[in-house]
């Protein structure tokens, strides 16, 4: 229990420089459209997360058991999302030792928790696009959104590979970011799982775009799982301000101004 505690704690002191980093740093990412209602985008966002991401990366703030909350039955969570522990009320630790991350990334991979809060979803979508190979680079990867990033492409087998565009002297190509800065234009070298290269070249990337968008749909409900109530309340109490109070307003109008006529 204290050391979850210290893990949250720890994922709330990391998220606020990085939320004021990104704040700094503009935003302007492609507008990502998700649905925090569609309960089948977050159970296959979860399935993503734990099979790729919480090999190195914990959410320290989500236990196992708040997945029923997206549909998923206990006998499904301990059956095909629970690898580490066999208590449903553990809370998601990564698999890694985080003394073999320091040593084989030079850094220990940060709590995914509030991560969405803190950077985003437009952030988080462009992130998991923007990743190309990049011989320079000691784990072969480089990304757009967050350059010389220590975290390898885990999803390349599901997106295929990326390479940067070279003008007639060898220099990458640069294009605008969205947000007043230069990134590398790329290119596809080869297809993955959720993508396809046709004859003519063109890149079919919608599949690994939806795939992208249910990993950050989860990650999203995983930074506040009571957005959905959330919202669903604000509407109640909307409609209760149209159905009750909007007429309670008009009639006590029509009684004051009946006295002043």
């Amino acid at each position: 229990m204290k050391q979850s505690l210290k893990q949250y704690l720890a994922a709330i002191a990391l998220a606020a420089p990085i939320g004021i980093a990104a704040a700094a740093g503009g935003g302007n990412y492609e507008k990502v459209e998700l649905d925090h209602g569609d309960q089948i985008s977050l159970q296959r966002g979860a399935q993503i997360f734990v099979n790729n991401c919480l090999s190195c990366h914990s959410a320290a703030a989500m236990r196992f058991n708040r997945l029923k909350d997206i549909g998923l039955t206990e006998e499904q969570i301990k059956e095909n999302l629970m690898f580490t522990t066999d208590k449903i009320g553990d809370v998601m630790q990564a698999h890694m030792n985080p003394a073999d991350a320091k040593k084989w990334f030079g850094t220990v991979p940060p709590d995914l928790t509030l991560i969405a809060r803190s950077r985003g979803e437009d952030y988080i979508y462009a992130y998991l696009r923007g990743f190309y190979q990049d011989p320079t680079r000691p784990n072969g990867w480089n990304n757009t959104v967050l350059p010389n990033a220590a975290m390898p492409h885990v999803l390349w087998e599901q997106q295929g590979i990326q390479a940067v565009k070279l003008d007639a002297d060898g220099k990458p190509i640069m294009k605008d970011d969205g947000h007043g800065g230069k990134v590398p234009e790329l290119y596809p070298v080869s297809a993955g799982t959720h993508t396809r290269l046709t004859k003519d070249g063109k890149w079919i990337t919608k599949e690994y775009d939806n795939y992208a968008k249910d990993l950050v749909n989860f990650m999203s409900y995983m930074a506040e799982p009571a957005q959905v109530q959330r919202k669903q309340i604000g509407y109640i109490v909307l409609m209760f301000l149209l159905a009750v109070l909007l007429p309670l307003a008009y009639f006590l109008k029509k009684e004051f101004w009946k006295d002043v006529h």
